[in-house]
């Protein structure tokens, strides 16, 4: 991409350039590199413009968790070589479409889902990378499973055909106390090197958003889900009869 001016680029173009200066900077105050950092834009409810302009600015991994709105991207944009993760809450009627058009998938936190994965990606791709969601904060509302029920379920994904398990996604409660953000972050870390240590190749922690990455990047995260920091805030999401059944969908 040619040079430009600060003053002739995209509102979307100038935002990812912060964003990725906001991961470079947290990664070096605790000694990380930042390529060992990746940026997912969290494109959901987006329209195909935004994702395009993105991509100019040398964006790849985008985001999704409507299950149809993922599917229509993937065609719609195929062209272009991205790497789509679905992120959040899956309904068992909907792996199906995931399985076929997704790269990666967040937020698996019942064996059920995870089998149906397994069934119904196609043998010719890649095996799909997955991380299981896990509820570091105890809350009723959210999904993912208990971190004490974590360790079963990583073994029974991993031995699953078709699907590769990368490592574990939380979406913590927001707080302002960033010691106790801190530690919930923590809490996924230690998980990920207990399991490690019981022989599951695990490389993965999707966690950190929009407003508390630099926490997230502390603790190990390798995957961050930015959503609001690149595109703005979102009006108020119509609620389809998609999301009536899986809930509101997670803020990044």
């Amino acid at each position: 991409m040619k040079n430009q001016k600060f003053g002739d680029m995209t509102p979307i173009v100038v935002a990812l350039r912060t964003v990725r200066t906001r991961i470079d900077t947290a990664a070096r105050a605790v000694e990380r590199d930042p390529a060992s950092i990746c940026l997912l834009a969290v494109s959901k409810t987006r329209p195909a413009s935004d994702i395009r302009a993105a991509f100019g600015a040398g964006q790849r991994a985008f985001g999704e968790n409507y299950a149809s709105e993922v599917a229509e991207k993937a065609a719609s944009l195929v062209g272009l070589g991205l790497e789509w993760h679905f992120i959040g809450s899956l309904q068992g009627n909907k792996t199906r479409v995931v399985a076929e058009c997704c790269d990666w998938v967040h937020g698996i936190d019942r064996l059920k889902i995870a089998e149906r994965l397994s069934m119904q990606r196609d043998t010719s791709r890649p095996p799909l990378q997955v991380c299981l969601q896990v509820n570091v904060s105890g809350e009723a509302s959210k999904g993912g499973v208990p971190p004490n029920e974590a360790a079963p379920l990583a073994h029974a994904v991993a031995a699953l055909p078709r699907l590769c398990l990368r490592g574990f996604m939380c979406v913590p409660e927001p707080s302002e106390d960033q010691s106790q953000l801190r530690r919930r972050f923590a809490l996924l870390r230690q998980l990920s090197e207990q399991l490690r240590a019981e022989g599951l190749a695990l490389d993965t922690l999707s966690m950190g958003m929009s407003h508390d990455l630099e926490t997230a990047i502390a603790e190990g995260a390798t995957i961050v889900r930015v959503g609001t920091a690149i595109f703005g805030e979102r009006g108020k999401e119509v609620k389809t009869a998609e999301t009536a059944k899986t809930g509101e969908p997670v803020s990044q």
